[in-house]
């Protein structure tokens, strides 16, 4: 790790190739790069913002997961794991999000070979070349990444990279309440009645939802997740309400097809749709926010309803809206991204939502992945944008591939395959965003 070296050096090839490798976040495919650097021999280092590695998921560890544990380790980290006695748990049950943490990612982060290259409370504020700024290109792709990071009582670092591999995910960005994307006028009145997306409503944050009126925002598989939590939450707690706002007339994205090819996705959509016939959950449709406002002890969302101005009054909100890429420590980079999903321009029609499930995604890797700076990769969920059709398995081949290419080995770089069974594969709904899994 070099911090602050300001010493003058000729940006050579050769130097580059002595730096190490930042992987940008420790969740399941940041540490997936990791196992696969680890197999080829590369030096690397992991930052992660939060206390420890898989931070985000940790946040909605209480939600269970669609997809079973066979489809939700990855190969490399799979094979330095058995070696020392990890076993895979029972491959046909689907874990929590706690779980999958618990038996797989933190048994992960321990390894000593990735343990030692992990640096927690490191919060990545910026990427750029050594001292070049994005308008400069003599030199540049020889030249060393620098990687910023603010660590403990703010102080900030500098750390040189050879190349960056960007796997910070999505889950900490929210997507807007407002239907037109801007942050929500009044949401900083009202800012401390906003919950985000999956909150452990019958466990720790139950006491900020019991006994009011509680209003899910969001069409996704998160929503319907949260919905439902707070149908129990009501037959236990006198005075809870729940109420659920769409902008569409109806919740496309939660699926009660006997036809799903995932069952627990299936189950999640009939159990809304039964809740919303017996009364449990208040289904308001077409209803576009444009502000919100406090109103005495609670809070009014308005907005626009069929052509009509509209209220909605409420105690509690929970964004599930969905999330998107934060950009803005990529300001230096050169970036190519897709104008709508903010996903990289070559992956962008694979996982267009308008067409794609996560099942139906085409396997990609390096090539769909690379921007005009070379040695720089966005992967995971944040790679997909405001698409909401990523799988872990799919993230797990895209770091495998990334790796092969930063190791030289073009071949198997190119070679992208994605084994998947006839009904496809899903990770988390919002692991870091997107309505398709949860």
């Amino acid at each position: 790790m070099t911090l602050l070296d300001l010493t003058p050096r000729a940006a050579t090839s050769e130097k580059l190739t002595s730096l190490p490798v930042v992987i940008i976040g420790a969740g399941p495919i940041g540490l997936a790069a990791a196992a696969n650097l680890v197999e080829r021999g590369m030096d690397f280092i992991v930052l992660e913002a939060g206390d420890a590695p898989a931070h985000s998921v940790r946040q909605w560890g209480h939600t269970r997961l669609f997809s079973p544990w066979k489809h939700l380790v990855d190969p490399a980290a799979r094979r330095l794991l058995e070696p020392r006695g990890w076993q895979l748990p029972s491959p046909e049950q689907a874990p929590t999000g706690g779980e999958l943490v618990d038996l797989y990612v933190a048994p992960l982060a321990g390894l000593d070979e990735i343990a030692s290259r992990i640096r927690t409370g490191a919060e990545v504020i910026g990427v750029s070349r050594e001292g070049m700024d994005r308008t400069r290109t003599r030199g540049r792709a020889a030249t060393p990444f620098v990687v910023r990071a603010r660590v403990g009582d703010g102080q900030e670092e500098e750390i040189s990279a050879r190349a960056v591999i960007d796997a910070s995910g999505t889950y900490t960005n929210p997507r807007s309440l407002s239907s037109n994307g801007l942050e929500l006028l009044g949401m900083a009145d009202i800012a401390d009645r906003v919950a985000p997306a999956l909150p452990d409503v019958l466990g720790r944050d139950r006491e900020r939802f019991a006994g009011k009126r509680v209003t899910v925002v969001g069409a996704g598989h998160s929503a319907a997740n949260t919905l439902l939590a707070l149908v129990a939450l009501a037959r236990e707690e006198a005075g809870t309400s729940v109420s659920w706002l769409i902008r569409n007339e109806r919740a496309e994205r939660v699926s009660s097809s006997p036809d799903d090819e995932l069952t627990g996705r299936s189950d999640l959509g009939v159990r809304v749709d039964e809740a919303v016939r017996r009364g449990d959950i208040s289904l308001v449709q077409g209803f576009e926010i444009i502000r919100a406002q406090r109103d005495g002890e609670g809070l009014q969302l308005v907005g626009r309803r069929r052509g009509e101005i509209a209220t909605h009054d409420t105690d509690v909100v929970v964004n599930a809206t969905g999330f998107q890429p934060d950009l803005d420590m990529l300001r230096e980079i050169r970036l190519e991204l897709d104008d709508i999903v903010e996903a990289p321009r070559r992956l962008a029609p694979l996982i267009d939502p308008n067409r794609h499930s996560c099942g139906t995604v085409e396997p990609h890797g390096f090539h769909e992945l690379t921007h005009p700076e070379p040695g720089f990769f966005i992967v995971g969920m944040k790679s997909y944008g405001r698409a909401p059709t990523f799988l872990l398995a799919t993230g797990y081949e895209q770091v495998r591939s990334v790796v092969a290419w930063l190791a030289g080995d073009t071949a198997a770089a190119t070679q992208v395959k994605l084994v998947l069974p006839p009904t496809g594969v899903c990770s988390t709904d919002q692991t870091s965003g997107g309505g398709c899994c949860s």
